[in-house]
């Protein structure tokens, strides 16, 4: 009998725990990532500078190189400081844009990246995407998938708990963007991956289950694991679609059309998503979904984060056009503004009733 296999690109070491990053040059080198300790290391001009007074001492032979944004500029300039020094890896250390510019760096000079997160506000710490803001916006680019992320409790702790809330947000949109999918292979006969959708949708069911909170070390390892296999969902599926649904459509709309305004990412696909499941029926799980939100401190309402209903509407209206060719329960349903409007009313109502 034949055996079948296929390879999963995955962390080669995913270290989530309180004191992870203290132990980061031993990991490195145990893993054979790093046994020189010959690293470049992507910071943020500002709370980077803290974290290298601390790691500078156990790393002597890193170089730091601070990233002033998350621009496609800025990560092009990185990868041009880099090239031609022979280090052993890229380190991004820091929030969702250095990781990004360090993920398109080390892409482009042809090292592996190692992804040590010190805040949880979305699903990219791990992902096979770059999203960099560029001349026309913002963009995605593909990069090889971190060989490995590095959490640390503690560090998650001293972020604002505000990061912590995004990520929730991004996790627990999951379910949104699964059914999503199953939806445009049910229609449209797209192909579905059922590894992917089963990572994807139970690291979001995870989040959404578990009675911890902001301040609990074992909600925040489940929130870390659920955003970590997100990531490698996104690997396993060779894009986005286990994780981007109609609630990035949406969340991509308000970044387009009220860019000065814009909640986070996570509050905004929170949202979209409790929206999206109630457009599809599933009355239940919207009113769930919405419930632990709120107990997390997140919207439910667009009022919650400053925008009208008539932006809403104009925001869901305008959602499929942020994602030409892919099909979510906005391109199935093809409300006009008046149905929108409709929708969201009767929304609002069954979710504050």
């Amino acid at each position: 009998m034949p055996v079948l296999t296929r390879l999963i690109p995955s962390p080669v070491v995913v270290d989530i725990r309180r004191g992870a990053m203290d132990d980061l040059a031993g990991l490195l080198a145990d893993q054979r990532i790093s046994s020189s300790g010959k690293l470049a290391i992507a910071i943020s001009d500002g709370s980077g500078r803290a974290l290298k007074e601390r790691l500078a001492p156990v790393l002597p032979g890193a170089d730091w190189y601070p990233v002033a944004d998350g621009t496609i500029d800025s990560a092009v300039k990185l990868a041009d400081g880099i090239k031609g020094n022979r280090y052993d890896a890229v380190v991004g250390l820091g929030g969702g844009k250095i990781i990004d510019v360090a993920k398109y760096a080390a892409a482009r000079v042809g090292l592996p990246m190692v992804a040590v997160a010190t805040n949880l506000s979305h699903d990219g710490l791990c992902s096979p995407v770059a999203t960099l803001d560029n001349d026309n916006g913002r963009g995605s680019y593909g990069v090889p998938t971190p060989i490995a992320v590095v959490i640390d409790l503690d560090v998650i702790r001293e972020a604002p708990a505000r990061y912590v809330r995004s990520g929730i947000g991004d996790a627990i949109s999951n379910i949104s963007c699964v059914a999503d999918w199953e939806l445009a292979h049910e229609v449209n006969g797209e192909e579905i991956d059922g590894l992917a959708a089963a990572m994807a949708r139970q690291a979001g069911e995870a989040v959404l289950r578990h009675p911890g909170g902001v301040g609990d070390d074992a909600f925040l390892k489940v929130l870390a694991e659920g955003l970590v296999l997100t990531g490698i969902s996104m690997s396993v599926a060779g894009d986005s679609r286990p994780a981007s649904g109609a609630c990035h459509e949406i969340n991509h709309a308000f970044d387009l059309l009220y860019p000065q305004r814009a909640a986070s990412h996570g509050e905004q696909v929170g949202l979209g998503a409790c929206f999206a499941m109630h457009l599809r029926g599933a009355r239940q799980e919207s009113l769930l979904m919405a419930s632990i939100l709120r107990r997390h401190g997140l919207p439910v309402l667009p009022e919650e984060i400053g925008f009208s209903v008539d932006e809403f509407v104009k925001a869901v209206d305008y959602a499929p056009q942020t994602r030409p060719g892919r099909f979510t329960v906005l391109e199935h349903l093809n409300l006009s503004t008046d149905q929108i409007r409709d929708a969201y009313a009767d929304y609002a109502t069954t979710i504050s009733s």
